[in-house]
């Protein structure tokens, strides 16, 4: 079992979320599952152009490392969003990766795979950027299984308590216990995933002329018509 980390902070692996991460990291490589993770710092993966490219021929006209990201994810079992609170949202450098999955949301190309968000932040209003990562792995066709955050500002020395690591513990374990046992998404998200696979295939059906690459995807792997 392989999970792939995505870390979306200027602070890479020394920061708050660093830390928070490695705590479900833990929890996962507990219950046997091997992990990387990948520190989104925002010279590796550039802003999307919208150019288009993407979805006429199947990869980035940019030469960066996404598509080396792309493909460790699609080669995983797993994915692990983490992000600090930046205004409300994600931070440019998460931004920026997500921006850049045009064609995966397109394609669901994460489908099969389950996934879970964690954020932290100064001062609080962490629930919404992780429903908000949450949502990202289901238009990506990835099952989202729960999250975590902390608010730094009010703990103790900026260390996070017994509970709130025991809660990072078992979001890791809950992950592989996913993998390994394939559950059924909760019926609330499945109905979201299955309106937004509705929702792309009349995309594909509309844009097949402009977007040969993604309208083949969609004959090979989803009996498009």
């Amino acid at each position: 079992m392989k999970i792939i980390a995505l870390l979306g902070t200027p602070h890479g692996l020394k920061g708050s979320t660093a830390k928070l991460l490695n705590l479900v990291l833990e929890g996962a490589e507990k219950s046997g599952a091997e992990h990387e993770t990948v520190v989104l710092k925002g010279d590796n993966v550039k802003p999307c152009l919208g150019c288009d490219v993407c979805h006429k021929k199947g990869a980035c006209a940019q030469k960066d490392d996404f598509e080396e990201i792309k493909g460790k994810i699609i080669n995983a079992d797993a994915l692990l969003l983490a992000s600090p609170n930046y205004i409300f949202s994600v931070s440019a450098q998460f931004k920026a990766f997500m921006d850049r999955c045009c064609s995966v949301v397109h394609k669901l190309e994460f489908e099969g795979k389950y996934g879970a968000s964690i954020v932290t932040s100064g001062g609080g209003d962490e629930e919404p950027i992780a429903e908000y990562m949450n949502h990202f792995l289901i238009i990506t066709g990835a099952t989202p299984i729960g999250s975590v955050w902390a608010t730094m500002g009010t703990l103790p020395d900026g260390e996070f308590p017994p509970d709130l690591k025991q809660q990072a513990h078992d979001l890791g374990k809950s992950l592989v216990d996913a993998i390994q046992t394939k559950p059924e998404p909760d019926p609330a998200v499945l109905k979201q995933m299955n309106a937004f696979k509705d929702r792309m295939k009349n995309l594909m059906q509309w844009r097949k002329a402009e977007w040969p690459h993604e309208y083949e995807y969609w004959q090979k792997n989803r009996n498009l018509e």
